[in-house]
């Protein structure tokens, strides 16, 4: 079998992209991170998912839609601005 198809190597792939999250935050790589641990989970209960091409376009729509997921929970709420009321040198 191909290195790819294994769901631990998008599960591992998922941690890797967690911590680096961790070391550089503001949700960059958690949306990527999400999607490699999903794409795993469908792995990992057989979903045929084809070759190569067709898992990294999978995962490119995982990713996206998660990190349009956590957009839309953590982000403003509409019409909200952010005032800041206090300089940091003060």
């Amino acid at each position: 079998m191909i290195l790819w198809e294994q769901w631990w190597v998008w599960m591992s792939g998922a941690v890797l992209l967690a911590t680096l999250e961790v070391l550089a935050p503001g949700y960059i790589f958690l949306g990527f991170a999400i999607g490699a641990f999903v794409l795993g989970l469908l792995i990992l209960i057989n979903i045929p998912l084809g070759g190569l091409a067709t898992m990294l376009l999978v995962f490119a729509l995982l990713s996206l839609a998660a990190y349009l997921g956590m957009r839309r929970v953590f982000g403003l709420k509409a019409g909200s601005v952010k005032i800041w009321d206090r300089d940091i040198n003060d």
